[in-house]
């Protein structure tokens, strides 16, 4: 999970990988993604409350809260969402999921409030995020369930695919250049360099 790493089309669409397939799309503002971010986050940087993120009241000292809509797309290998609009504080401008790196997936259907889907994902090095990373996923029109499903059966395609790769890398077998073959037969001491013998050579003769 890694925050502005995805590229951009002039209509802030994802560009997509090289033959990576877009599985679903989820049009803007449809969705509304929370960021529940550990404050130990070292050198990355400091994230600021703006028009597109908010603190929460309600959250830990040590998190900081950010809250922003846009569009989700699902592809074969990513879960990408991109804002609505590039954000003023230039915070949260992307967010882009590696399938593989989504460790859990929690429908949540609370008493108050809409329904959504919690992630727990592995942030990348470098992303722009510290691991206990939290993020939510809601959506102001009906189907996040139906999402959710497809979510799932890709993830799982995903992550079998990866292993099955993993495992064809670890059986294959280790090959040696052959060295050079020695012959052990004895050549006939009649024969010129080439091991032929001449069809006017004389007969043999035992030493």
């Amino acid at each position: 999970m890694a925050l502005n790493w995805t590229m951009l089309s002039d209509d802030r669409s994802p560009v997509p990988l090289p033959h990576e397939l877009i599985i679903r799309t989820v049009e803007p503002p449809s969705v509304e993604l929370t960021l529940l971010i550990p404050s130990s986050i070292g050198s990355a940087p400091q994230y600021s409350t703006g028009p597109s993120s908010s603190s929460s009241p309600s959250a830990p000292s040590n998190e900081k809260k950010i809250t922003t809509t846009g569009g989700l797309w699902l592809t074969d290998t990513r879960l990408i969402f991109v804002a609505a609009a590039p954000p003023a504080d230039g915070v949260l401008d992307s967010l882009s999921v590696p399938l593989t790196a989504i460790l859990a997936t929690k429908f949540e259907q609370p008493f108050f409030g809409a329904n959504f889907l919690a992630l727990d994902v592995r942030p990348t090095p470098g992303g722009g995020l510290a691991d206990g990373t939290h993020a939510e996923l809601r959506f102001r029109d009906k189907g996040l369930f139906e999402f959710v499903g497809a979510l799932e059966k890709t993830r799982e395609r995903a992550i079998y695919m990866r292993r099955q790769g993993a495992d064809e890398e670890e059986g294959l077998p280790s090959y040696n250049s052959p060295g050079p073959s020695l012959s052990t037969t004895p050549m006939p001491p009649n024969a010129n360099a080439n091991g032929e013998i001449p069809l006017d050579a004389p007969p043999a003769y035992d030493a």
